[in-house]
């Protein structure tokens, strides 16, 4: 499919109500991020050529923009299952020659050599609201809220570690809510970043298209008395 009408994003609140289709990208992977998300970051933050990093591949939206965009790719992903249908997502000719490594492997502990990155642009699992796996050692989206958060800290310092200095980390991250109540994931995760010795660059609000508040969930917002979360983040910061 053609690539739909695109402009860069000017301002801190993106809202996406086409999510977007060009190329090989769907929506089938559940939970995947929009390719103008994506687009917006490798165009912003890299150049032609340069390599940028997915540890968590998943359906390879971010993949995909690379190749389109002409630079160069690695993609990681402990779960077999998100390599394989990468693999077959990247399997379409655009025009440019880049480099596009996908392979197994685990966001906390990268098989990638210092400051030899030039861009990570990722969407980790929201803890365990979506799990991606059946017992695979390591996946993050088994793991509740605190432990997730203890492995968050494991991949903020390998982010720090193979980026190059001067260069940005984009992190999709959206909040959760138990019983009731808010779990601030999203802030918490971006402290940890800060932590590993990012600084913050940018806070973007994403306007999710899914959250109407109709029928189900429109009856429990009003009867349990809260707010559908219909937001995620994005944070970019920098080395």
């Amino acid at each position: 499919m053609a690539e739909e009408k695109f402009e860069l994003e000017t301002n801190t609140v993106w809202s996406f109500p086409n999510r977007g289709k060009w190329a090989t990208h769907d929506a089938k992977y559940r939970g995947n991020f929009s390719p103008y998300i994506a687009k917006n970051i490798i165009l912003r933050y890299s150049k032609e050529k340069d390599v940028v990093l997915d540890q968590f591949v998943g359906g390879g939206t971010t993949l995909i923009e690379c190749k389109l965009n002409n630079r160069n790719g690695i993609g990681i992903d402990i779960n077999p299952n998100a390599v394989e249908i990468t693999k077959n997502k990247l399997n379409f000719n655009c025009g440019n020659e880049v480099d596009i490594d996908i392979k197994l492997g685990n966001a906390c502990f990268l098989d990638l050599e210092n400051e030899s990155i030039d861009l990570i642009c990722t969407h980790p699992p929201y803890a365990d609201i979506i799990k991606y796996s059946e017992g695979i050692d390591g996946d993050l989206s088994q793991l509740k809220y605190k432990d997730f958060l203890l492995q968050i800290e494991k991949v903020a310092s390998e982010c720090y570690r193979v980026l190059k200095k001067d260069k940005f980390c984009a992190i999709v991250m959206g909040d959760t809510r138990k019983n009731g109540m808010v779990q601030p994931l999203g802030f918490e995760v971006m402290q940890r970043f800060i932590n590993a010795g990012f600084k913050q660059k940018e806070i973007i609000i994403k306007e999710q298209h899914n959250c109407k508040a109709t029928g189900f969930w429109k009856t429990n917002s009003q009867k349990y008395n809260f707010l559908l979360l219909a937001h995620e983040y994005v944070f970019i910061f920098k080395k």
